[in-house]
């Protein structure tokens, strides 16, 4: 059973920056993708940025150019740096990892933007 853990979320203002943190266990294939999802207060889940193992990356449109998803392999670790942050990027955060066939969500990590 994959079971990643996030950390690194927080409280910081508006411009500020934070990193998350997913650590996860498991095998990753050359077809397992990475990604770090968020949930707003009343909005559905949506995809942030993804990874797949080589290192090609994907951002929604709203993150381009202030957020960024890397992995360090060797440690079974992903990463979303992301800087400039805006009140909008509020919400919980969940990463969601591949392992094989199968994968999992972590528990969330809380970051809020103060104007």
């Amino acid at each position: 059973q994959v079971q990643p853990v996030e950390s690194g979320g927080g409280l910081v203002q508006a411009g500020g920056s934070l990193r998350l943190s997913c650590a996860a266990s498991g095998t990753i294939f050359s077809f397992n993708t990475d990604g770090w999802y968020r949930q707003a207060p009343g909005k559905q889940r949506e995809l942030v940025a993804s990874i797949t193992r080589g290192g090609i990356t994907n951002y929604a449109d709203s993150v381009k150019g202030r957020f960024t998803i890397s992995r360090d392999n060797a440690k079974n670790t992903v990463y979303l740096q992301m800087n400039s942050l805006k009140p909008e990027d509020t919400a919980i955060y969940y990463c969601n990892v591949q392992r094989g066939f199968e994968n999992g969500w972590g528990q969330g990590t809380q970051v809020t933007v103060s104007s």
